[in-house]
């Protein structure tokens, strides 16, 4: 009664593993089966053809016990195919054999048996070395679940620090359009440009070195912060309804390195680079550079502007060219399309131009998604 009593806790705390012995001798499964189902769910199988079935079936064993000298497949055979097969590969197998060769037992080993148990049975050395193989499998799908579990825990707080990413892009970008007499909808739009272009341009040979799938997200996630350095350019200059002056239009050209500089304070206080931090202090600071270095801050020109501002300064001007300002009415998608073509080589990157206009119906199906509420209709 007691040794029932002790085996029946041990079940509560740990599940009956299923173990399948393989033998064309009944006898030997009748000698191994009696050793083994007090304390396990047992499985027989009188052929390697059979075992093979019972391993890919439900319930899959647990362990395998697999006579090696079997006519037609023998063990080293079937060990072979359940190595083979994805769904039964996992499953330790000990060989059972009356042989006695190190040679033997050093193939079953190389084809990836974990033990050898030669016969006659001794009941002792049977059981310890079962209960060695499934405690070991036991601890392997233990480690394997928390493999799992910490992938899925990885890829949550992936998914949590994007969206603060995205959060904070947004907070930062509302912030500038509190600001600024510039929508929300120009930051949704110009962010969109910025994808179409990307794309189109994303097998040319002068871009596709750094169009990457994951460039291109980056670059429309730190789209919206090109105009976050306008927070520091005075209202009277900002939301002034007519032509600025010289001095004012000085002033407020300061907005593209007021926004790298803040961003690039911002990546200062860590200790490794963020990428769309990288991109976006590179869009705030040159998205106003011409390719024929007529622009500003610093007058770059051609490929010395980085890719990402040269495809956010088209963006830019386009909206521009057809949102309603203080200063001026919308103007006509056709006619800004015409003038952003004739900026090609000067204002603009050739190829960028050359995307733009490929993709220009893109660019107008972006416009009437997210067009302003008094904008007239095309």
């Amino acid at each position: 009664m007691h040794a029932l009593d002790t085996n029946t806790s041990t079940h509560v705390s740990t599940p009956r593993a299923t173990v399948l012995i393989v033998d064309d001798d009944t006898g030997n499964l009748a000698v191994l089966g009696s050793l083994l189902q007090p304390h396990h769910d047992v499985r027989a199988a009188p052929s390697g053809e059979r075992a093979l079935a019972i391993a890919a079936g439900e319930p899959k064993p647990d362990l395998i016990l697999l006579d090696v000298m079997m006519p037609g497949m023998d063990g080293y055979d079937v060990l072979v195919r359940l190595r083979d097969d994805p769904a039964t590969s996992d499953i330790p197998v000990i060989f059972v054999t009356g042989l006695d060769s190190t040679e033997d037992e050093e193939k079953g080993l190389e084809l990836g048996a974990v033990d050898y148990i030669t016969k006659p049975y001794r009941q002792p050395i049977v059981l310890a070395r079962v209960h060695t193989q499934l405690e070991l499998k036991r601890a392997r799908d233990w480690l394997a679940n928390q493999n799992v579990w910490l992938e899925a825990e990885v890829a949550r707080r992936v998914r949590d620090v994007l969206l603060v990413q995205d959060i904070t892009i947004n907070a930062l970008a509302g912030l500038a359009e509190t600001r600024d007499p510039e929508t929300g909808h120009h930051i949704r739009r110009t962010q969109e440009y910025v994808r179409i272009l990307a794309e189109r341009l994303q097998a040319h040979p002068r871009f596709s070195g750094f169009l990457t799938d994951k460039a291109i997200e980056l670059m429309a996630k730190s789209a919206p912060l090109h105009d976050i350095g306008k927070v520091g350019i005075p209202d009277h200059i900002l939301l002034k309804p007519g032509k600025l002056t010289d001095e004012e239009w000085t002033i407020m050209k300061t907005h593209s390195m007021l926004g790298a500089r803040a961003i690039k304070q911002a990546v200062s206080t860590t200790d490794r680079r963020i990428d769309f931090l990288d991109i976006a202090q590179q869009i705030a600071s040159s998205h106003h550079e011409k390719w024929d270095g007529s622009g500003y801050p610093e007058g770059r020109k051609c490929d010395d502007i980085p890719i990402p501002a040269r495809l956010m300064a088209l963006a830019d001007v386009f909206d521009a060219l057809i949102s309603r300002r203080p200063y001026k009415p919308p103007m006509p998608i056709e006619q800004a399309r015409d003038i952003v073509a004739g900026e090609r080589g000067r204002h603009f990157d050739p190829d960028v131009v050359d995307a733009f206009l490929a993709g220009v119906d893109d660019f107008m199906a972006v416009a009437a998604k997210y067009q302003e509420a008094d904008a007239p209709h095309e």
